[in-house]
């Protein structure tokens, strides 16, 4: 296995971040993972493969919520690992459909309660991302307490208490990281 080419820091005024441990040549890679957890915005549903984000005019939808769409079976089928619990959730909000960062918190919850970590998450863990609850205005955060009672009523399906969330998952705290 090769040594680690960056380490992450953090700051008292800045935030975190990632810096190299030796000199770098010009296009060298770094670091290269999966996101942890993404979802196609409201604007490019319906336009885009739920999977790999490619565009194309005919996409399948998912039999089950009818919401996911995938630009053919090999997608669909890859996609299925991530999906089945949020399908779940998907049909029980019907007719109405959730926010984006509702849908997106799902998934990250979801990765965050598999047992092995993925390889961004071994560098960053999602617990890492620096929250901005205190600079927040009431106003927006009333719209994050807002957020948080529809991600419960979406998850419910999937999640019945806030106990079963991953350890030291704070709902509120999660909407100002994502």
């Amino acid at each position: 296995m090769e040594p680690p080419k960056v380490e992450k820091f953090s700051t008292a005024d800045r935030g975190n971040g990632l810096r190299a441990l030796a000199p770098l040549r010009p296009g060298e890679l770094l670091f290269r993972s999966d996101p942890l957890a993404y979802t196609v915005s409201k604007g490019s549903r319906g336009v885009v493969c739920d999977r790999c984000l490619l565009g194309k005019e005919k996409l399948m939808r998912c039999s089950q919520c009818r919401v996911a769409k995938y630009c053919g079976a090999k997608c669909q089928k890859k996609a299925w690992p991530d999906h089945k619990r949020e399908c779940k959730c998907l049909k029980s909000c019907k007719p109405r459909y959730p926010p984006d960062s509702v849908r997106l918190l799902g998934r990250v919850v979801v990765k965050l309660m598999e047992e092995t970590p993925s390889e961004s998450e071994k560098l960053y863990s999602f617990y890492d991302l620096e929250s901005n609850i205190n600079k927040l205005t009431e106003d927006k955060k009333e719209g994050l307490r807002q957020l948080a009672v529809t991600f419960q009523l979406y998850i419910r399906e999937e999640i019945q208490d806030v106990s079963q969330l991953p350890p030291s998952f704070d709902i509120f705290e999660a909407f100002a990281k994502v």
